[in-house]
């Protein structure tokens, strides 16, 4: 029988996981109620209480409780809980994880939910849900879904929310039960970034990677996407990385809306993996709606890429910021790299006769890049092609997989 667990406070939200537990029952499905709570008592009996979660974390749950600091409580009960899911699943009890609840709920659930591997079930219902949720999600597959009102009973808005909320993880925690493990694959992954202006290319490369016996995973440089690159990375999870689009790092710098954090670029350095590099999109910074444009950047050029996504063109002092950047972050790579520079275009909007095609502009970039690379480890190539021309995809491709054959036999099939 799949096993769920439901998490949650049970001293403020008892009531609803009480009602999910029932519901969860009727669809034959072993349930496991574990408390995070802290201050008051829980209004239904856990099977895991509180005092366990508490302990998991390292922490007494009586001093917890007298320290009064609600953020230490909520940061120590999200450990607690990180590990108790953990070992839930470890042993085969666990199949999927089910949560309610607002701020405080949410952050302790989801810290538990990443704690567990790609593909278990999660299921995060909060008030939260409406807004920025990249904190609670991070890199994890965590499925977020709005409350519409706030955790406080089950009434008539809140009972058909809660009840498809119970049937989802129902279901999922099912299949995840019953369905036989993927066959194996001893392919060696591949990170790739991509996003929709730099498509071509990509696809190209992720073509040849293919050809070469690799499994390529793309991730969509929205932000989002470059976080879950660079913490896969490094966990050591790639062979390689082919990262060939950089549009975070402009949003970065600029302030557009698709930012990836600081750390961008670093994370296949600092674990020693071969990357491949090229500075893709990085003559754009991508903003929401065009409603949503600042003022101050209204003067730019600006281009309507789709109603979600507007973007403006990187002026020349950005782009000498975003290649000395990108140049200092290639130098501190401790494996090996090398960075492609396709001096025809950056993106399909810089590709000649495109609105963002202005090969002075890009060519400042280029003399950043030159120079902050000068002196060091990292390989720099130049081709008289574009970014999304196929042959200079695969030339990428090409490449990365000589220097993951250099880098240990272990790392590539040829």
């Amino acid at each position: 029988m799949p096993v769920v667990a439901l998490l949650g406070t049970l001293d403020t939200k008892g009531v609803e996981y009480g009602w999910l537990r029932e519901r969860l029952l009727r669809r034959a499905v072993e349930v496991v109620l574990i408390d995070t709570g802290v201050a008051g008592e829980p209004l239904v009996p856990p099977d895991i209480p509180r005092v366990e979660v508490a302990r998991a974390a390292g922490a007494d749950l009586a001093r917890l409780r007298a320290q009064g600091d609600r953020g230490t409580a909520v940061t120590t009960m999200a450990e607690g809980a990180a590990e108790v899911v953990r070992r839930l699943h470890e042993q085969g009890r666990l199949h999927g994880v089910l949560a309610i609840g607002g701020s405080g709920g949410t952050s302790i659930a989801t810290r538990a939910m990443r704690a567990l591997p790609l593909g278990v079930p999660k299921l995060m219902v909060s008030s939260m849900a409406a807004g920025d949720v990249s904190p609670y999600v991070g890199a994890a597959d965590i499925a977020m879904m709005y409350s519409v009102v706030d955790i406080a009973g089950v009434n008539r808005v809140s009972a058909p929310i809660l009840a498809n909320a119970a049937d989802a993880i129902a279901a999922m925690a099912t299949g995840y039960a019953t369905d036989a493990p993927p066959p194996a694959d001893d392919r060696p992954l591949v990170a790739a970034s991509m996003a929709g202006v730099t498509t071509p290319g990509v696809d190209a490369a992720r073509q040849r990677l293919t050809e070469l016996g690799y499994e390529v995973l793309v991730f969509h440089s929205v932000g989002s996407g470059g976080r879950s690159l660079e913490t896969l990375a490094a966990q050591g999870m790639f062979a390689g990385v082919l990262d060939l689009t950089l549009s975070e790092l402009a949003d970065d710098l600029v302030g557009g809306a698709f930012g990836a954090g600081p750390d961008r670029l670093r994370a296949a350095g600092r674990a020693g993996l071969p990357q491949v590099v090229s500075p893709g999109a990085l003559d754009m910074v991508k903003f929401g709606p065009l409603a949503s444009l600042p003022e101050r950047f209204r003067s730019r050029h600006v281009h309507v890429h789709n109603p979600s996504v507007t973007v403006i063109r990187t002026s020349a002092a950005e782009c000498a910021a975003l290649g000395r950047q990108v140049a200092e972050k290639l130098r501190a790579a401790t494996g090996p790299a090398a960075l492609l520079l396709p001096l025809r275009g950056l993106s399909t909007l810089g590709a000649p006769g495109g609105p963002y095609h202005d090969p002075s502009v890009d060519e400042v970039l280029f003399t950043a890049l030159r120079e902050g690379l000068r002196g060091s480890r990292v390989e720099l190539a130049a081709y008289d092609t574009h970014l999304n021309d196929p042959d200079f995809g695969r030339t990428a491709a090409d490449r990365l997989h000589t220097l993951v054959t250099a880098n240990g036999p272990a790392r590539a099939t040829r």
